[in-house]
């Protein structure tokens, strides 16, 4: 997977900026003329810039243009630079991701450290590269969300070398297993049993399972739902449990409504998260069948989907901004204080709304 046409561009401008091609305090090229530079159109010139101001290294001056921010200090005025954390996440602008973001932003901020952020796209040649870029940047300390945390990493080695070079770093949501890394992350296994013992306590004992089987979450949240059904004596088979991965979520609820038609006894679903939940909503309703009167579902993350839709979901609580704040300031005292902070798991708690039914 190549990077976005956004990110090059972004990478190339802050590239010129470190590189004093584009000075500090000076007018970087209108957006009419970098549309032209790079051939693009304008909203991708307006996502690269986005992405740079959000790093720290642009700011928007309205009715004037878009300037390298004086807060920047290039790599030949070290005395008075001010410590970069380096923030890799595997997606920017959807989901709950830009609440994360936010947490970490704004508590670096209030600390006087400035941010350096990237994404992955949840694919290995896009992790190596920002990772490559980390290096290059000479990050103070870097927050990880894993690409793909429950398959084999191509790139376990680079973090391994950014251990050695004392680099601290923590991750969060997931956790690459083979590093023995620090963590903040949600205690997935409980989230799953609990989403999987609400529906059985409300006498849905035929239940289908929908899970990410990429990412360390979604291992750890069919564990909980096994476990849920180990102990409330629940059978499930191998029929009524749906994996998917990054490349194929977009097929993933048409795989689910093949499955509901095959098995009629189906009545309650647990799914990886809040956007498959309202997906499977969305599509059944529009099939004629009603939620929760013909099928309970149940999500996870409590995302904005699960609060404005026509259907509110069942959902788990995700602490999203408060991580963020959590892991900027693990990744600040780990760096002032020489020394690993302790790791964070979140106790998950049920949230509950409109989309299940007792029967």
């Amino acid at each position: 997977m190549t990077r976005s046409k956004y990110q090059v561009i972004a990478d190339d401008i802050r590239d010129r900026i470190i590189s004093d091609k584009y000075q500090i305090d000076k007018a970087i090229p209108p957006e009419l003329q970098l549309q032209k530079d790079y051939n693009v159109s304008r909203h991708t010139v307006r996502q690269a810039i986005a992405q740079l101001v959000n790093e720290g290294y642009l700011r928007k001056e309205k009715g004037s243009g878009t300037y390298v921010d004086s807060k920047y200090k290039s790599d030949n005025d070290s005395s008075q630079q001010m410590k970069t954390i380096g923030v890799v996440t595997t997606y920017l602008s959807d989901y709950i991701f830009p609440s994360i973001i936010r947490g970490i932003e704004n508590k670096l901020r209030e600390k006087g450290y400035s941010l350096l952020l990237a994404s992955t796209n949840n694919d290995y040649e896009l992790e190596k590269h920002c990772l490559e870029k980390m290096v290059d940047y000479h990050v103070d300390g870097l927050i990880i969300e894993p690409t793909k945390s429950n398959q084999y990493n191509p790139n376990l080695g680079l973090y391994v070398n950014l251990r050695e070079k004392g680099i601290p770093m923590v991750m969060i949501d997931a956790v690459y297993e083979e590093l023995n890394a620090s963590y903040i992350c949600v205690d997935d296994v409980k989230s799953g049993f609990l989403a999987t013992e609400y529906l059985i306590k409300n006498n849905h004992k035929n239940l289908l399972f929908i899970t990410k089987i990429d990412d360390l979450q979604g291992k750890y949240r069919m564990k909980g739902f096994i476990k849920a059904c180990e102990e409330h004596d629940v059978t499930f088979s191998s029929d009524t449990i749906i994996t998917y991965t990054t490349e194929t979520r977009k097929e993933v609820v048409a795989q689910a409504i093949d499955c509901i038609k095959k098995n009629n006894s189906i009545t309650g679903i647990v799914c990886y998260n809040d956007q498959i939940a309202n997906s499977l909503a969305l599509s059944l309703t529009e099939l004629g069948y009603s939620i929760p009167d013909d099928y309970s579902i149940v999500g996870n993350d409590d995302s904005s989907l699960s609060r404005f839709g026509n259907i509110k979901l069942t959902t788990l609580n995700h602490p999203k901004e408060v991580m963020g704040k959590d892991a900027a300031n693990w990744i600040i005292q780990t760096i002032e204080q020489g020394k690993p902070s302790e790791n964070i798991l979140y106790d998950p708690e049920l949230i509950i709304r409109e989309s299940v039914k007792e029967i």
